[in-house]
């Protein structure tokens, strides 16, 4: 793969929590945002012109997959294929316990074997639970920003109104990192276009929250 401005994992949570409505409004918000032409002037506006993406989808401890694998955006059609495969991508790890640290360690593995050469390093975390089995978020966070990777969350609130104050302490991190919040499923593919035009350029755009919004 040619050189990228930025390598992006996408890490979906898929525990019991999140049922195969919610999965699906993650995997079309995300393919919609996708086809944003926002969000391609985004991946494409740096000296590279390109970004690289994954899809990670976890659940419980040893519940992984990578769900698509890495692709190089850097046009209207790898956009649009990219956003096919989301969009069909089969919800394969068994719904159990959120274990959100492990999820980001798996996350953090991905990031280290880009296919590419990466001017910027970012894990996309997105779910609805805290953390309850396995390794603990806190100090895989820590590991990331030793690392010189960033960590944004989306937290989705319909489960735990409070879950964006679990993720600005235990999750975010790294230059540049923030956390936002959506309230429910419905409001997801809107949150995540926000959320992959500020992450793809690494700035805030105008209109956007600042960290924590």
């Amino acid at each position: 793969m040619q050189p990228v401005d930025v390598a992006l994992c996408l890490a979906m949570d898929v525990s019991a929590s999140v049922d195969f409505e919610e999965f699906a409004l993650m995997a079309g918000g995300t393919a919609a945002a996708l086809r944003d032409p926002g969000v391609l002037a985004a991946a494409t506006s740096g000296p590279r012109s390109a970004a690289a993406l994954c899809l990670l989808l976890w659940s419980g401890v040893g519940e992984r997959d990578l769900a698509v694998g890495w692709t190089r955006l850097d046009g209207a059609e790898s956009a649009a294929a990219l956003a096919y495969a989301i969009e069909n991508t089969p919800r394969l790890p068994r719904p159990g316990a959120t274990a959100l640290g492990e999820g980001m360690e798996a996350g953090l593995a991905l990031l280290a074997r880009v296919p590419a050469d990466a001017a910027r390093l970012v894990l996309d975390v997105s779910g609805d639970g805290r953390h309850n089995q396995g390794r603990p978020p806190g100090p895989v966070r820590d590991l990331a920003v030793a690392a010189g990777i960033t960590v944004n969350g989306l937290a989705i609130l319909n489960e735990e109104p409070d879950l964006l104050d679990h993720y600005a302490a235990e999750v975010i991190g790294g230059p540049g990192s923030f956390a936002m919040s959506c309230a429910d499923y419905p409001d997801f593919a809107e949150a995540i276009l926000r959320k992959l035009r500020r992450e793809l350029t690494g700035t805030l755009v105008a209109g956007m929250p600042r960290p924590g919004a």
